[in-house]
Order: structure tokens, then C-alpha cells, then sequence
């Protein structure tokens, strides 16, 4: 952490502003070590400890998340691109994704996407309160 702000807030005055998290990733493959720097800026005045969990927790649901939508429903494939109907299309996308991780069984979310048109009752139960 870096003690003194007061240079970069007097060059972008952001709110709340408190620390300035650096993290140092690295990884060995193929017997080469390959060493990446990441900076974040923050409101939260806490250990370096705290921050690394809060910065994997983070990265961990946006992986998670656009993972699933980049994989399971093809999102960097879709050409709607017109007025509101990617906002509303992402939306659309959201639902049917949180309807499926909450759909029993074991199956991937590639395989329940597709399983509301092979099974009329699965769609159903999809679609109906417990």
C-alpha cells in the first residue's frame, strides 16, 4: 500500500478514495515462471490480507458469470445490437441463467440450457414457483 494519496487525488479527485492495491500474480508452466502485476484502486482501508480475498472474490463471480455467458450462451456471438434490445436481450439471458442454476440435478448449465426444449415438463418447473 501506498501511504500518501494526495498526489493522485489531486489529478482525479474520486470519492473515497483510500488505497491502491498491487497485486502480483505468477505462474509456472513448462518449467518458465510468467509474472503479472494488477493495480487497483479502492475506498477500503483494510489489510493487505483482506483486500487479495476481496479483489479473488470479485474476480471469481465476474469469471463465473462471464464465463457462463460468453460459453453456455454464446454472448460474444450475438449480433443484437440495435436500440435496447441487447440491454434488454442481456437481461432476458440473465433470468433464464439464474432459472437454470437453481434447476435440480447435476447436469451442466450447457445441457439444462438446452433441456427446456426436449422436455416440456423440465420447462415447467423452470417457469413455476416450488
Amino acid at each position: 500500500m501506498i501511504g500518501d494519496l494526495a498526489w493522485l487525488r489531486l489529478r482525479h479527485p474520486w470519492p473515497g478514495l483510500k488505497t491502491i492495491i498491487m497485486i502480483e500474480s505468477r505462474r509456472e508452466f513448462s518449467g518458465k515462471t510468467e509474472r503479472e502485476f494488477r493495480f487497483y484502486i479502492s475506498s477500503c482501508d483494510t489489510n493487505a490480507q483482506r483486500l487479495c480475498e476481496v479483489v479473488r472474490a470479485h474476480w471469481g463471480i465476474e469469471n463465473g458469470l462471464h464465463w457462463v455467458m460468453d460459453m453456455v450462451f454464446r454472448d460474444d456471438e450475438c449480433r443484437i445490437r440495435k436500440d435496447h434490445a441487447p440491454a434488454n436481450f442481456a437481461t432476458v439471458k440473465h433470468m433464464a441463467s439464474n432459472l437454470l442454476r437453481r434447476a435440480p440435478g447435476k447436469d451442466s448449465l450447457c445441457v439444462k440450457r438446452k433441456m427446456p426444449a426436449w422436455d416440456d415438463d423440465f420447462l415447467a418447473s423452470l417457469v413455476t414457483p416450488n
